[in-house]
């Protein structure tokens, strides 16, 4: 199914100034809150993302490459 902005654009093809001024106003454009602007950095996830300190990593990765950062883990010994 497509969009209204692809339907929109595919008929503006064979109009390059008008399809050109409708793409730099119209085009979506991520926002701080988007899922998709926030991903996993290692496999692309962007659920359960940690970015605190600029990490960038789901928790499945986190966990993966935490000790190679750095992290350590206290508490009880498993």
């Amino acid at each position: 199914m497509e969009t209204s902005f692809e339907r929109i654009a595919k008929n503006l093809t064979g109009k390059p100034a008008k399809y050109s001024r409708f793409v730099r106003f119209n085009k979506h454009k991520l926002q701080p809150h988007d899922l998709r602007f926030r991903r996993c950095i290692r496999c692309g996830r962007s659920e359960a993302h940690i970015g605190v300190h600029g990490l960038n990593y789901c928790r499945e990765c986190f966990r993966e490459v935490a000790k190679d950062l750095g992290f350590k883990k206290y508490g009880k010994e498993v």
